[in-house]
């Protein structure tokens, strides 16, 4: 059982992000062949032959819009995934996405004014212990007071994997 919330990206900014995404650029959707790309509308990985688009997200920047924080130069924008027509949402999960055993992630924290004021490296486990890391780095993250919110990264292209606030 997790106690934080994976959050995927929601649907009324995947909806902008097709049209134009934060880099200004209109989404260019193709039929995903081989499957497997981590689809943040919907935390799942796509299947063969699904319709997606690789688009700039900027995931801070939204969550500013919403908070009143100015993250200044820490706001960031990189590629992630979506679904490129309307899709069902992020069903509700045990455990994470994306946590392939072995996979590298950064988990970033952030606080209330949108600066990062930690980070750390996590190795996902085997797949049976793939929750409680992710709870363990998230106890550890909100342990300070000052972080009020953690995102989660792949490490090798620095993808915007899902964002978790303070239980």
């Amino acid at each position: 059982m997790t106690t934080h919330e994976a959050r995927p990206i929601e649907p009324a900014v995947v909806r902008r992000l097709r049209e134009s995404d934060d880099a200004g650029h209109a989404a260019e959707p193709f039929t995903d062949g081989e499957g497997g790309a981590p689809l943040r509308c919907c935390l799942r990985p796509s299947e063969p032959g699904e319709r997606i688009a690789l688009v700039s997200y900027a995931p801070l920047r939204r969550w500013a819009a919403r908070t009143g924080a100015r993250p200044g130069a820490y706001d960031e924008q990189g590629p992630v995934f979506v679904h490129a027509g309307e899709c069902g949402g992020a069903a509700p999960a045990a455990g994470y996405p994306f946590a392939h055993p072995g996979a590298l992630r950064t988990v970033r924290m952030y606080d209330a004014r949108g600066r990062i004021v930690g980070g750390r490296l996590l190795e996902v486990p085997d797949a049976g212990a793939a929750t409680e890391a992710y709870e363990r780095a998230f106890a550890e993250a909100f342990a300070d007071p000052d972080v009020a919110l953690v995102h989660v990264r792949a490490l090798g292209y620095g993808c915007f994997q899902f964002e978790v606030g303070r239980p």
